[in-house]
């Protein structure tokens, strides 16, 4: 969710360290969502596998 403080807090870190590590740690925090999902589904089908 986007609120001022999440803004103001993306605004401080493009302006410190600019653009191409702030894109870069955005998209590490998604990819790490998306991938804790495909953990669990792996670790869901070894089980039924193993059964």
């Amino acid at each position: 969710m986007i609120t001022p403080e999440t803004i103001q807090i993306w605004v401080s870190l493009i302006g410190n360290s600019g653009f191409p590590i702030a894109i870069t740690i955005y998209l590490f925090v998604r990819f790490e969502k998306k991938i804790e999902v495909l953990e669990a589904v792996i670790l869901r089908l070894l089980d039924k596998m193993e059964q």
